[in-house]
């Protein structure tokens, strides 16, 4: 990896992470001890903020400072997103992450009472998937999203099962956080976070492979590997067990909860108006809809947000915006590609992948 996490493959390439847009800086915090099995992810805006922008298409979304994105209201700049487990009860990740940067002088002018920082936020559902019971016990609150905004950094940004993808799953095998960029012909960076937890599968069960790795850079499925998997319980289904209104929400947060959520962010480096930030969330969405089947679904809280840090002209937009469906979709197979199991959620490469596969249980 070179520079803020781009790789050096060619500029069609997807591969990459959310920092090769300059000036951002990503930081990860989990607790997976004594029935936790959560985390936060944090991304940080250059100093002055990134112009903002949201799009949620989920029918149960768990979101914060949401309707401050609109672009008919008055903020334009964002500090700070923070992505998070925990459910409902995660959004308090984003009051650690609000001081830390009220200490530091950051955020939007009040006068003489100082800054209120621009921090919006959105969960994904994983309550119980470390055991804790009342799971409510176990969910990210202000010190873990202290902890994510110290650990934020500009380099390469760390996928797989990390942050607020700790306890994620992805249709009956483990979920995480992935990252995808790319660059385009007139410079301009596009780049991608996703936070994996869905109830619909990231995984082609014709070949294995995953649905968003547009420029087929994971390896090929184990055909024998993939033959037992598409046999067994854990095979890819069009609707997961319980995910039907048949069975309405569960009665306990298992890890096969069909309570999900995919969440993330697309960011640029160009300029952008907040209405083309709020148009560049969408279509990530598009993206997401590309990588995972079925998509915004009335378990799934789906959520993306958009940030232009504004450093190169404003391009070609509708580049810009087919860009970011494509390292929106690369960004979630990223995550299932590089997620481990735990619990009762085994692994995508510990199904499919054979010699060298990520390790289950890592981390």
């Amino acid at each position: 990896m070179t520079g803020a996490g781009l790789a050096t493959v060619g500029a069609a390439s997807l591969v990459g992470s959310l920092t090769a847009v300059r000036g951002l800086s990503v930081g990860h915090a989990r607790r997976v001890t004594d029935g936790w099995r959560t985390g936060v992810t944090v991304v940080l805006a250059p100093p002055g903020g990134a112009v903002g922008g949201v799009d949620v298409a989920g029918g149960a979304p768990g979101t914060r400072e949401t309707d401050l994105l609109d672009p008919r209201n008055v903020v334009e700049r964002v500090d700070a997103i923070v992505l998070t487990g925990g459910s409902a009860f995660g959004l308090a990740a984003a009051d650690g992450v609000m001081r830390r940067l009220a200490a530091a002088g950051i955020g939007f002018p009040v006068g003489a009472a100082g800054v209120v920082p621009i921090v919006p936020a959105a969960v994904i559902f994983d309550l119980g998937r470390g055991g804790a019971l009342p799971a409510a016990s176990a969910t990210p609150g202000p010190e873990l999203g202290a902890l994510a905004y110290d650990n934020a950094s500009t380099g390469p940004v760390a996928h797989g099962t990390v942050g607020a993808g700790t306890g994620a799953s992805s249709c009956g095998i483990a979920g995480g956080v992935g990252g995808a960029a790319t660059v385009l012909d007139d410079g301009t960076t596009v780049a991608a976070l996703a936070v994996v937890n869905s109830a619909g599968s990231a995984v082609d069960p014709r070949t294995g492979r995953l649905y968003g790795d547009l420029g087929a850079v994971f390896p090929d499925p184990d055909p024998d590997l993939l033959a037992a998997w598409l046999a067994s319980e854990w095979r890819p289904k069009p609707y997961p067990s319980g995910f039907g209104a048949e069975r309405g929400l569960p009665s306990s947060a298992s890890a096969s909860s069909p309570m999900n959520t995919t969440i993330g962010v697309v960011a640029t480096d160009a300029v952008l108006t907040k209405a083309q930030c709020a148009r560049l969330a969408a279509s990530g969405q598009d993206g997401m809809a590309r990588a995972i089947r079925p998509v915004h679904t009335m378990v799934d809280g789906d959520s993306v947000f958009a940030l232009a840090t504004g450093e190169r002209p404003a391009g070609n937009l509708n580049a810009l915006l087919t860009a970011a469906a494509d390292v929106f979709a690369h960004a979630v197979a990223d995550a299932v590609f590089h997620a481990t199991g735990f619990a009762d959620l085994p692994g995508y490469g510990a199904l499919v992948l054979g010699p060298g596969r990520p390790a289950d249980g890592a981390g």
